[in-house]
Formats: C-alpha cells, structure tokens, sequence
C-alpha cells in the first residue's frame, strides 16, 4: 500500500504519518516512511534518536554528483534525467523501532518543471519507491501535490488529506483535490484532526460534502504535553491511539466514514 498525506501546513500531516507508520509496523508490515516536507519532522514524531543528525537526501551532494553527473548548485550543467536510484533505500535509509525512515529534503522541481540535478533524482527516487517497493510506504508531503506526478499518482492507493475545523485548511483540502485530480489521482480521502466536538465534526463534514472521510482524531492537551515534555507521542493519548486504529482499519479494508457528520 502506497500512502501519499497532504494538507495545510500545522494540520497535523505528520503525527498522522508516524501514527498510520507505527499501526502498520504492529501489525506486521514492512514500513518505509517518507519524509518529504521540508519541515522535516517526521523522525522526531517517529522517536528517531538525534532526529536532527539525519541526512535529507536532497544534501548528499557526492551522490547526486555520481549518479546525475552534475554537482547540486551548478548552473547549465548537463545531467542524467533517469538516474539510478533503486540502491539508496538500502543504503541512506534509517531505522528505529522496526520502521525505516527517508528524509528527502525539498524538490526544487515541484510542479514547475525546474530540472535542477537534485530535484530530478529525488523525483526518480520517489518514483521507485511507490512504483516498485514491495512494502507499505507512507509519504509525508507538504502543504499540496507538488512530489506527485502523472507518473506516480497510478500508485498511490490513497491520499489522505488532513484538515482541522477552520476556513483555510478546507480551502487548502478543496485546491490539493483539485490539483489531485487533474494529474489522475482519485482515490483521496480526509482526515479529520484537532476536533473538539461533535460541532467541529460537523464543520468539517458539511464544508466537504462530497468527500470520503477515513477518521476523526479528537484534540488531546496530552498530545501536546508530551511532546514539549519530549516523550513518545504515541504513548501519550489512548483516544487518538484508538482513533488511529479506526483510520487503519478503514485504510486496509477499504472502507470510508461517509461525508455526512455522525
């Protein structure tokens, strides 16, 4: 299963990531999770000791030199636009707790066609690994689509869209499905998050009627407690851990809270 997840930027995209990558994990998958917001969170949600001693691949300029050709930075330089990438995960990978961990770094390309040397072996390097990993691989994306393209999107068997109750994170869910959409991914799906109460569920349900809801996953001062405490986030909140289980469940069975508020 290949998991792109999206939404405006603080919505909680990336404790949905380490969450879904931790379920996965217990139950018994091969997990490779991706971290490619620039933030670059992912690994301190996950419990990834030194979190910040983790290189983004987008910065191993010896390899982007050696398999592109052209050393980041270089302006007019001829480079590779299919270089060999099926090798890094074995090697630039990291692993804490039974799950393997990428940090991609930024894609200078993005959806504008900016053919620097880096951006085209993180592009080639995404590509491998929804196209031809054999293993759950869950992506945590930026504020939007700009890592997917007509390319991959076939192989994302969901993009999930996190919003929480409030006007621009449902404008932001509306633009990424759009976007989605126009480069053939339809199999999109929301996440609810820092949901207060049933009004907030509400919200959210009525402002995107014709959308496909995973889950709703409740605020919890705990969440927040523990993480300035640095302590596993996920030990911290049995009702979001429970919820969590809901959103996997949902994801492995193929099911959907329908887009009405229950």
């Amino acid at each position: 299963m290949k998991i792109a997840i999206s939404g405006k930027g603080g919505v909680g995209k990336t404790l949905l990531a380490s969450l879904l990558s931790r379920a996965f994990t217990a139950a018994g998958y091969s997990v490779l999770a991706i971290d490619a917001d620039p933030d670059a969170n992912l690994a301190a949600n996950l419990g990834f000791p030194q979190p910040e001693e983790i290189t983004p691949v987008s910065k191993l300029e010896d390899l982007i030199e050696e398999r592109t050709g052209a050393r980041p930075g270089q302006s007019g330089s001829f480079f590779k636009l299919n270089p060999r990438v099926d090798d890094i995960p074995e090697t630039y990978a990291v692993e804490h707790d039974g799950i393997r961990l990428m940090v991609m770094g930024r894609i200078k390309r993005g959806g504008t066609g900016c053919y620097c040397a880096e951006g085209v072996l993180l592009q080639a390097l995404l590509s491998h690994l929804l196209l031809q990993r054999d293993e759950v691989v869950i992506v945590d994306m930026e504020a939007g689509i700009e890592h997917l393209s007509r390319g991959t999107a076939r192989a994302v068997d969901r993009l999930i869209i996190v919003v929480e109750p409030g006007r621009r994170s449902i404008e932001t869910a509306r633009r990424i499905r759009e976007l989605a959409e126009d480069i053939g991914v339809n199999n999109i799906a929301v996440v609810g998050n820092k949901v207060h109460s049933q009004s907030d569920k509400e919200f959210i349900t009525t402002s995107l009627p014709d959308m496909a809801f995973l889950g709703f996953i409740p605020y919890d001062q705990a969440l927040v407690d523990a993480d300035l405490a640095n302590r596993p986030i996920h030990e911290s909140s049995p009702q979001i851990s429970a919820r969590i289980d809901e959103i996997y469940q949902a994801l492995i069975s193929g099911a959907q809270v329908p887009g009405t508020a229950r």
